[in-house]
């Protein structure tokens, strides 16, 4: 190949690069995280010590139209976890589709409350009893923010049925004060339907948050319905520290089934990449049942890169 033809490849190759990093980018980030696990003497205990990584791998770009698009592709411990593509329209909002219900409407908001880790029924209530959580594969989302007012809204095509949902958020009523409330629809199944309903505020002043969120969840079954009242707050000691307290309680329609309390702390101290966590969660008549209760403890440190 003369010198010629070279140059003319060499300056094609920088000119496609140069237009690749103007069209888009590409970033990769994750954590990876170390963890010792205590699940109390009424549970058997294998290796308390256990490992975990995330990566994300986020794509973003700008078209000519002056709206942007973005991917996200996120593993967990080398498996698929989520994905998600959202188009920015600016002023018009952000409509997304992802395989997981998480990026609009109830899912999204169904657990505002302060923490400094993981909430009170993390690790102890693996189904989250009361939590309006749709999880649906496959959501439309679609948010947008006016006044002051942010609308969230979700679709997914279940089987024969729908899940839908519609969230409503004040940031501007009262100064440091976020107002929120949803409303959702679970088709379980055909002749199946969940109504959910989520409301809460949050307040901040100073170091201090304070929140309290009431959820219900109204099923087609008789005597099944069910709703949690959660209340927590968290307090930033300085800029690394960290410590958050909550309560939950989940009442069951059922007369058969106890109330379930749940209680935990949460602390966290980060150096720059590096975090260092702290939970100590309980539970009481889990999932209703009398006398079955659960605790729980961990220490982590995590990695982010």
């Amino acid at each position: 190949m003369n010198n010629l033809k070279k140059l003319g490849l060499t300056a094609l190759a920088g000119s496609l690069v140069a237009s690749t990093a103007v069209a888009g980018s590409l970033d990769v980030t994750g954590t990876a995280k170390v963890k010792y696990q205590s699940k109390g003497s009424e549970r058997v205990t294998g290796n308390p010590w256990s490992d975990a990584t995330t990566i994300t791998f986020s794509g973003s770009g700008d078209l000519d139209n002056g709206m942007s698009i973005s991917y996200g592709y996120i593993m967990a411990n080398a498996i698929f976890s989520s994905s998600k593509l959202a188009l920015d329209m600016g002023d018009t909002g952000v409509v997304s589709f992802g395989n997981v219900s998480h990026q609009a409407g109830i899912s999204k908001y169904s657990d505002k409350m302060p923490t400094a880790g993981e909430q009170v029924w993390d690790d102890v209530d693996a189904t989250d009893e009361g939590v309006t959580d749709l999880g649906a594969d496959n959501t439309l989302g679609y948010e947008v923010t006016m006044s002051g007012i942010t609308a969230s809204a979700s679709y997914a095509r279940v089987g024969v049925g729908t899940d839908n949902s519609l969230v409503l958020i004040a940031n501007d009523l009262v100064e440091n004060a976020t107002f929120g409330i949803g409303t959702g629809t679970n088709a379980a199944s055909a002749t199946s339907e969940d109504d959910m309903t989520t409301a809460w505020a949050t307040y901040t002043t100073g170091p201090i948050t304070m929140g309290v969120q009431l959820s219900e969840i109204d099923k087609t079954a008789a005597n099944s319905d069910v709703d949690r009242e959660h209340v927590a707050i968290s307090f930033a000691v300085n800029e690394n520290l960290s410590i958050s307290y909550g309560i939950s309680n989940v009442g069951y329609e059922s007369a058969t089934k106890s109330d379930e309390e749940s209680s935990g702390f949460s602390a966290s101290y980060t150096m720059g990449g590096m975090t260092l966590g702290a939970v100590a969660n309980k539970s009481d008549s889990l999932k209703g049942t009398a006398g079955t209760d659960r605790s729980f403890t961990e220490v982590s440190l995590a990695f982010a890169f």
